[in-house]
């Protein structure tokens, strides 16, 4: 199963920064692959497997990363998406919408932060610590 264009873009932006973690996180990313994707109905759950050799974030255990959002051609209200790291690998992916179907095709979308043209490091590094 392959990573969609708009997965590959939201975990590229969820991913981007000089942490270490973060770091460790793409390094994960370059080689998962996708498990499983469920789709919900207003929206989807992407399960990725991490190889065993790949390097794993040792100091946090369980993370929650969330501060991309889209437009998407098909949503009125936009979507959003929620990162999770789970025994210091990443899991899951999910896209959510706000109260409204899914669209069939996700081809048209742009990114962006949530609050503004760019990424509130300050938040982002307490969220890593």
């Amino acid at each position: 199963m392959e990573i969609s264009t708009l997965e590959r873009n939201v975990m590229a932006m969820l991913l981007a920064g000089d942490n270490p973690k973060l770091h460790v996180l793409r390094e994960q990313f370059r080689v998962a692959q996708v498990v499983s994707r469920e789709l919900t109905g207003v929206g989807f759950y992407t399960t990725f497997l991490i190889p065993p050799e790949a390097p794993r974030l040792v100091e946090a255990k369980s993370l929650r990363l969330g501060d991309v959002s889209a437009d998407i051609d098909g949503l009125q209200h936009g979507a959003g998406f929620l990162l999770f790291i789970n025994g210091g690998a990443i899991d899951f992916l999910e896209g959510f919408s706000f109260d409204e179907p899914w669209p069939v095709s996700t081809e048209r979308f742009q990114l962006s932060y949530i609050g503004g043209p760019s990424r509130d490091q300050s938040r982002l590094s307490e969220k890593l610590q």
